[in-house]
């Protein structure tokens, strides 16, 4: 990841306050894409972990509730709590065992009791005090439970080639880190958080949707690129002309790249916790 350069502070805002606001058009939008391009690993991986009849489930960041709907219909869970700061995209979709709560997990007041789920996805990158926030989530689980964290991972490295692609991609991550505080670069430190935090078993995998032209994934970085854009120029790596190169190439044949993968990784609570 290129970060932010040395000297430069990590920005204080929020997402989806200065970025990515669910009052914005076609946000709903965005977020579907990003979960038509990642749903069906996170099922697979939640599934395998048990996740099925009987579990009581906690969504962090829900976004579009498309998670919790599918633990409910497909794992048959006996219920989903899904929390959002902004849950105006979960509030059309009435399903038996989903309860739907805004709420911001960062304040010390949240505590809504204890699950043999608890599942974030693309959360944690976009907060301070990650570790905290593990341990945090971690006391959530109940014995025996799973907490599951995904976020994303940054593959331009500096000996990727230069195409449009790249030059854009490293313009978003140091521009959404200066301005909301964006971290993906201490993401690969998840297993070892989450042991520190006391789960066992713990492990990891990466998953990176492919880039082809009018997939998912592809469509998901088309509308964060413009809603980041002003972000994005703000870090001098690039200009309109650039980002708009970048959007021509990832519709055409000729892109060749790799998108930026999403990191899973999970632990559980030991049964003697119960004791």
């Amino acid at each position: 990841m290129t970060g932010t350069p040395c000297g430069a502070a990590a920005g204080d805002g929020r997402y989806g306050e200065a970025f990515f606001r669910p009052g914005q058009a076609g946000e709903g939008e965005r977020i579907d894409f990003g979960a038509l391009a990642y749903d069906d690993f996170t099922m697979a991986r939640l599934r395998a972990l048990g996740a099925g009849p009987g579990w009581r489930c906690l969504d962090v960041g829900a976004g579009t509730g498309t998670v919790s709907c599918r633990l409910l219909r497909e794992a048959g869970v006996a219920s989903v709590l899904a929390v959002d700061r902004d849950v105006r995209f979960l509030g059309d979709r009435p399903l038996p065992g989903l309860d739907v709560r805004e709420a911001d997990i960062t304040l010390p007041d949240f505590a809504p009791g204890r699950f043999q789920l608890v599942h974030a996805r693309f959360v944690l990158m976009h907060l301070p005090e990650r570790d905290r926030m593990i341990t945090a989530l971690a006391e959530l689980v109940a014995p025996g439970g799973v907490l599951v964290l995904s976020d994303a991972v940054d593959l331009t490295s500096d000996r990727a080639p230069g195409t449009p692609y790249t030059a854009v991609m490293r313009a978003m991550w140091q521009g959404l880190r200066t301005a909301i505080g964006t971290d993906v670069s201490w993401v690969p430190s998840y297993p070892q958080l989450l042991r520190g935090a006391g789960l066992k078993s713990v492990a990891a995998e990466i998953y990176v949707p492919p880039l082809l032209p009018g997939s998912a994934i592809s469509r998901f970085w088309e509308d964060t690129w413009e809603r980041s854009r002003a972000a994005m120029l703000a870090t001098g790596l690039v200009d309109d002309a650039a980002m708009d190169a970048a959007v021509r190439y990832v519709k055409s044949e000729e892109c060749a790249a790799l998108s930026a993968g999403m990191l899973t990784a999970w632990g559980r609570k030991p049964e003697e916790d119960a004791a």
